[in-house]
């Protein structure tokens, strides 16, 4: 399956394999670091009045970490009135077009911006509804992986003389919560303190801000998704 978005008049086809998102991944996927997605973060600005879209990706990126020019990053957002309304779905696409990574292009519907996205300032489109940066940053995601590696390995063990419910949640008592919780906000002992596996890791961070009017045809209540795309003519 393939997909097609008419971008400021050029027809430009994605493949609809995305990466996974997520920052330890298989072999297959780490072999494309620049599309492998670490997080996606979404919130409003203070007045409500635009939305912001944060993508990561490269986990453990270097100095010499550049986003792929052979890749689509894009925002899916859907828009509805009401939880379970059918909703409307707006992309928000970025291509960076060298390899460098210095220089990008994004739509948002009839909204094109295009230029350098590494000041701090932002890359803003003519009408000032679209803002993008894109550049190398510590990663935001704060993760105790050796104590959520001990709590899923307790668990595995546990679980033969576990019950679980009819959607597979275990029924446990209040010492194993009490212990498992112990595991988690730990270093894995119950005891070392937790800390960020994260802390000292940097990723390639992709950040658009959009009016709201440009993401919300369908009403105000809004979800977003994220993928990256190999692209072909």
């Amino acid at each position: 399956m393939r997909l097609q978005w008419a971008l400021g008049g050029i027809a430009v086809l994605f493949s609809a394999t995305a990466m996974a998102a997520d920052h330890l991944d298989s072999p297959a996927t780490q072999s494309e670091p620049a599309g492998d997605i670490n997080d996606l973060y979404a919130w409003m600005t203070p007045d409500a009045s635009k939305l912001n879209l944060a993508m990561t990706v490269f986990p453990f990126a270097g100095g010499d970490a550049a986003f792929s020019d052979a890749l689509a990053y894009v925002f899916h957002v859907g828009s509805t009135s009401a939880y379970g309304s059918p909703t409307t779905k707006v992309d928000v696409i970025c291509h960076f077009y060298n390899p460098s990574g210095t220089g990008v292009e994004c739509w948002v519907g009839g909204e094109y911006v295009a230029g350098d996205p590494s000041s701090e300032a932002g890359l803003v489109s003519a009408s000032g509804k679209v803002k993008v940066f894109a550049g190398l940053r510590n990663d935001p995601f704060f993760f105790e992986l050796n104590g959520f590696k001990a709590a899923v390995g307790a668990v595995i063990d546990a679980a033969p003389a576990l019950s679980f419910d009819e959607f597979g949640c275990p029924a446990v008592d209040a010492a194993t919560s009490s212990a498992l919780i112990g595991l988690l906000t730990s270093g894995g002992d119950g005891i070392t303190p937790a800390s960020d596996t994260f802390a000292k890791a940097n990723v390639l961070a992709l950040v658009v801000q959009v009016d709201k009017t440009l993401v919300t045809p369908g009403g105000p209540l809004v979800a977003t998704w994220a993928g990256t795309y190999a692209i072909g003519e």
